[in-house]
């Protein structure tokens, strides 16, 4: 298979995705995985631009005037206690890479490497971003102005939905719009004893979070995969009370602007609703997050020949349906066009493990996929680009 030629670095790469899961950071604390990068980053004779901790370390690989491509890596971990029992664990409590990013940066810095060899008549831009799991990061690296002028940008993650030898490369929207919502239901308080006294905001709550689900169920177009998930219940004092207040937090997931509109009309219809009902307020409060992933044609196009020449034709893939998960590489393909791909990071026999899971981690067989793949669809897209 194409990602052979990975194998001379393979070694490498492993020990560099190691030192990484072995110390994980969160969010916009990418401090020792930036020194790391930029530490292998000139080891390889590459210059980068990083403006500090929070930052994004970016490097640049300059083969003539030709056009700029972007490849993008994800640095930051989750608040999770890893429970793989891997000799290379994370060394901090809390917190572990169970989402792949470890390796992703390790791919991007592979591709850098076989890049480097012979340097594509263009620029090259590796992207090594802070804070995908806040789903900000991106907006960090675009506001910093260091992918401007960029003309095409590609990323990927790993996971378990496919097998090593597996690129999963699909046009259009390939995840969800994220957004969340705070709900604040206030009632007036009393003794259980006596609830026609009160106003039990706990009741209302719950009849709340039931005739919400039917805003999917009876209110969107089947056709347009959508999520309402209230995640967080908070309210009441004692057994004997009757709660005053309850706090809901929740999540909502889209694929179509139009569903999106519907759903977020709905929700201050049925809180308004409920709240007169009943005799309670009802305050809603959005924060919309990064928008679909959506693949521009031209680049998918580019990405699924690279595909193709890395794992064969049987090992390019489709997606059935859009993930209703979020990323914020959406942010980039708002301004940039590109392609955003998926790659199989468990062997058919091991069993299938999700994202964000203490359990999760990757066959380092994916590490070569994933080199080989920035590496060939960076010098197609340059060529097809000039």
């Amino acid at each position: 298979m194409g990602w052979e030629r990975a194998e001379s670095i393979f070694p490498w790469m492993v020990t560099v995705r190691r030192a990484i899961h072995r110390h994980p950071e969160l969010a916009y604390q990418e401090a020792r995985t930036a020194q790391l990068i930029m530490t292998e980053l000139d080891r390889l004779g590459i210059s980068y631009r990083y403006d500090g901790v929070g930052s994004g370390v970016i490097g640049r690989l300059d083969g003539g005037s030709g056009p700029t491509v972007a490849v993008r890596a994800d640095m930051d971990a989750l608040p999770i206690h890893e429970a793989t029992g891997l000799p290379f664990a994370s060394e901090i409590p809390g917190i572990m890479h169970a989402c792949g990013h470890d390796a992703h940066t390790a791919m991007v810095l592979g591709a850098a490497a076989l890049l480097r060899r012979e340097p594509p008549p263009g620029q090259v831009l590796f992207v090594f971003q802070p804070a995908e799991e806040q789903d900000n990061g991106a907006q960090v690296v675009l506001a910093s102005g260091a992918l401007d002028g960029a003309d095409a940008i590609f990323g990927g993650h790993v996971g378990h939905q496919y097998c090593i030898g597996q690129i999963m490369v699909e046009a259009g929207a390939i995840t969800a719009q994220t957004d969340s919502f705070v709900i604040r239901v206030k009632g007036r308080g009393g003794h259980g004893a006596r609830p026609h006294e009160a106003t039990d905001a706990i009741v209302v709550a719950s009849l709340l979070i039931t005739a919400i689900q039917t805003l999917i169920s009876r209110e969107t177009n089947p056709f347009h995969p959508s999520v309402i998930t209230v995640g967080k219940i908070a309210g009441g004092s004692a057994a004997n009370v009757i709660a005053e207040d309850v706090l809901l937090e929740g999540t909502l997931r889209t694929t179509s602007p139009e569903g999106r509109r519907r759903i977020v009309n709905g929700l201050e219809r049925m809180c308004k609703a409920t709240a007169e009902l009943h005799g309670a307020r009802i305050d809603i409060d959005f924060q919309f997050g990064c928008p679909p992933v959506i693949n521009s044609p031209r680049e998918t196009e580019l990405a699924r020949a690279a595909a193709r020449k890395v794992v064969g034709a049987g090992g390019l893939t489709a997606m059935d349906y859009p993930s209703m998960g979020g990323e914020d590489f959406s942010f980039y393909l708002e301004r940039i066009p590109g392609c955003y791909v998926r790659f199989g990071a468990r062997r058919p026999e091991q069993p299938e493990i999700s994202l964000h899971h203490a359990e999760f981690t990757v066959d380092e067989e994916v590490l070569k996929v994933g080199a080989a793949f920035f590496e060939q669809v960076v010098r197609d897209a340059v060529r097809e680009l000039a």
